[in-house]
């Protein structure tokens, strides 16, 4: 008897996205209604019919309340997945698995922030004190030495990474300045027609060294929302199916949130090498299938790690890959095509998964030729997940 698989069995059927903003004068259920009417719209499907949600724990949008304004009947299943943008995949490999195993036939998955004009994740003012669950206590014994930023808390796996491959400062610009090239051309990017060089990079201020402006996401508002169904429906509905081939979350030993550095070797993300071994044994494929990939980008060393978790270069060699731009517009795997969260928005990795639909669909702004299977990566430092979408 075969292991059981979610792969091929449900599909993305339709996409929705609000425009992305500093400050969205909206509220993030509105955003969230939003995104979601305009996917269902997309599939063809009519609110009514839907079954299930999913989104992330940090997504202050009640899933009973989207529930209540579509008028869905009858909701069977409700997920939300924690630690920030490591939850950026996981959604869709929620949906899948309630989808293929027959809970609900219509999942749409979500997350609507006012990350910008509301509140700001990097700050390093988090009230952790006053709040003494696990996880803030934890941060107790780094805040203390001058931890107190996801930039601060990166910059110390970025160094190490540094000091034992010979990374430089510009390799990680030459990440930076080839997904701003993409978002430079792409009209929903906060920083369209604002391409920067590696001078430009360089030049910009230090943040927490050796992570200058440049290396770090923007903060954003806007929401983004799919419908997921299966691969036999979706096949009837008005767009062309997305298949999703692979889906999968990691936690390894030694893990915390944005912490584990007391691993024996903290150059790499073993927790991403689990989501890897996982999505080629699930697909069957390997980095030579891909034609393009949505590497997770909220600080740009950790795009090079990954790349090399997921075989598209040898450990320590990332350096090499972005130093010949097989990175960057007319490269071997051009990444992260809508302009990632470095040019596009950080809506914590979700419009990178939409960006991975319009390249199967074919229909994104900076479109590569002959697509059949996309990657797409979560966030990094955290438990994170990950996913494969492809052509039928």
């Amino acid at each position: 008897m075969s292991e059981p698989n979610i792969s091929g069995r449900a599909a993305i059927a339709g996409l929705g996205a609000t425009e992305f903003s500093k400050n969205s004068g909206r509220t993030e259920l509105r955003l969230a209604m939003e995104a979601t009417l305009a996917a269902l719209a997309d599939a063809g499907i009519d609110p009514s019919e839907v079954e299930g949600f999913s989104s992330y724990t940090m997504d202050k949008v009640p899933e009973y309340e989207i529930a209540r304004l579509l008028g869905a009947k009858n909701v069977k299943f409700f997920s939300q997945i924690p630690h920030g943008g490591g939850a950026a995949c996981a959604p869709v490999l929620h949906a899948a698995m309630a989808v293929a195993t027959g809970v609900a036939k219509t999942v749409v998955v979500f997350r609507a922030m006012n990350e910008r004009s509301w509140y700001r994740f990097g700050t390093g003012s988090y009230g952790f004190g006053n709040t003494p669950i696990f996880e803030n206590v934890n941060y107790g014994w780094y805040m203390p030495h001058g931890f107190h930023t996801p930039a601060a808390w990166v910059a110390m796996f970025a160094r190490r990474y540094m000091h034992t491959y010979g990374a430089t400062s510009e390799d990680f610009g030459r990440v930076a300045v080839a997904v701003r090239d993409f978002a430079a051309t792409n009209p929903a990017a906060f920083f369209y027609q604002k391409p920067i060089t590696l001078a430009d990079h360089q030049a910009s201020k230090w943040i927490a060294e050796p992570l200058h402006l440049l290396d770090c996401c923007q903060e954003s508002d806007g929401a983004v929302a799919m419908v997921i169904t299966s691969s036999e429906r979706a096949r009837d509905m008005k767009q062309k199916p997305v298949i999703i081939k692979a889906a999968s979350q990691g936690i390894t030993e030694g893990q915390q949130s944005m912490t584990s550095f007391f691993r024996e070797d903290i150059t790499d993300l073993p927790e991403m090498g689990v989501v890897a071994k996982e999505l080629y044994a699930q697909s069957g494929l390997t980095p030579e299938d891909f034609q393009t990939a949505v590497i997770y980008d909220h600080f740009t060393p950790f795009v090079m790690t990954q790349l090399e978790e997921f075989g598209f270069c040898k450990r320590g060699e990332a350096k090499e890959f972005v130093r010949a731009g097989m990175h960057a517009r007319g490269g071997k795997l051009p990444i992260n095509t809508h302009g990632g969260q470095l040019g596009e928005a950080y809506i914590h990795g979700f419009n990178g998964v939409a960006e991975g639909v319009r390249q199967v669909r074919g229909t994104a702004v900076n479109q590569v030729a002959g697509v059949h299977n996309v990657l797409v990566t979560a966030g990094t430092g955290v438990p994170t997940s990950g996913l494969i979408l492809g052509a039928a």
